[in-house]
C-alpha cells in the first residue's frame, strides 16, 4: 500500500515538475510585442545561434527560401493597414521569409502562417516583397535577432541582425491623415475618462 501511495505521490510530483518547466531548444521561440501607431506589430519567429558557424553564404545559402528563424514559419502580425518596404498590406498575419543575397536580402510576406519553415512555401502565396540592402555590422550577434528601433506615431523600422549582418525594413501606416484624426479622437476619449475619474474620486 505505501508503495503505491508513493508511486502516486511521485507521478503527482512529476507532472507538476513537467507543467512548470520545459527542456531547453536548440532555437528558442521569442515573440516580440511592439506597440504602433494606433495598434501593433507582433512577430512570432525562432531564434537559431551562430555556433561558431559561417552564417549566410553557408548555413543559411544565398539565393534560396530562408523561413527567417528557425523550425515552423516565423510570423509577423500588423494590427493595421501597413506600408511594408513601401509595399500595400492589409492587417493580418503572414509568414515571414528571407532570400539572402551576399548585399542585399529581399524580405517576403506569405499566406502560408502554417508552415514548417520553408519547406512548404510556395511563391504564389506571397503577399508582398521587397528588397533591402545588407550591411556589415562591427560585432557579432549569436542569435537571429528581431528587433524595432526609430518609433514613431507613422513610421518605425524593423531590424534584422545575425552573425555581421543587419537588414532594415521600413514600415509606415497607410493613410496617416485619417489615423491621426482617430488619434486625436483616442486622446479627446482618454481625456474624457481622466476627467470624469477625477470627478469621482473628488466626490469619495
Amino acid at each position: 500500500m505505501k508503495k503505491i501511495f508513493l508511486f502516486l505521490s511521485l507521478n503527482v510530483f512529476l507532472s507538476g515538475f513537467s507543467q512548470q518547466y520545459t527542456t531547453p531548444v536548440l532555437s528558442p521561440r521569442q515573440v516580440v510585442d511592439q506597440q504602433f501607431s494606433i495598434s501593433k506589430i507582433v512577430i512570432d519567429y525562432g531564434r537559431p545561434a551562430m555556433k561558431g558557424r559561417k552564417v549566410f553564404g553557408d548555413l543559411v545559402p544565398f539565393g534560396q527560401v530562408w523561413r527567417a528563424g528557425a523550425n515552423e514559419a516565423s510570423k509577423i502580425t500588423f494590427g493595421q493597414d501597413v506600408l511594408f518596404g513601401g509595399q500595400k498590406v492589409k492587417k493580418g498575419t503572414y509568414a515571414l521569409y528571407i532570400v539572402p543575397q551576399e548585399k542585399e536580402w529581399k524580405v517576403i510576406l506569405n499566406k502560408g502562417v502554417n508552415n514548417w519553415g520553408a519547406y512548404t512555401y510556395e511563391a504564389k502565396d506571397d503577399v508582398a516583397s521587397t528588397t533591402v540592402p545588407v550591411m556589415a555590422t562591427t560585432g557579432k550577434t549569436e542569435r537571429f535577432t528581431i528587433n524595432f528601433v526609430d518609433i514613431s506615431d507613422e513610421k518605425i523600422n524593423m531590424v534584422m541582425e545575425w552573425d555581421n549582418t543587419k537588414a532594415v525594413v521600413p514600415v509606415e501606416i497607410q493613410n496617416p491623415a485619417e489615423t491621426l484624426q482617430i488619434i486625436e479622437q483616442l486622446k479627446g476619449i482618454r481625456k474624457i475618462e481622466s476627467d470624469i475619474k477625477k470627478k469621482n474620486e473628488t466626490k469619495k
